[in-house]
């Protein structure tokens, strides 16, 4: 899967924890706010991550207890898709 990707988080505190946990296991991301189109409360953080293996990236915050709430694929032109991880 080579899209770009963001997996959203409930709290900065969250997204914090992905962000060292994804990092600690040499999968390259970014902390950033969430789109305002994507984020349900106005406030979230999100990981982008690109180009990368995002199953592997979720299993790693799954098991770290990093616990996002969705996944996007960002397909051509930077359009949103939700997906299942």
């Amino acid at each position: 899967m080579k899209h770009d990707w963001l997996i959203t988080f409930r709290s900065v505190t969250y997204a914090q924890k992905g962000e060292r946990l994804l990092k600690k296991a040499g999968i390259s991301c970014a902390l950033q706010r969430t789109p305002k189109m994507l984020s349900q409360r106005g406030c979230g953080y999100c990981l982008r991550l690109r180009g990368t293996d995002v199953v592997a990236a979720a299993q790693q915050l799954r098991e770290g207890g990093a616990l996002f709430e969705k996944a996007y694929a960002l397909l051509d032109g930077g359009k949103p898709e939700v997906r299942e991880l």
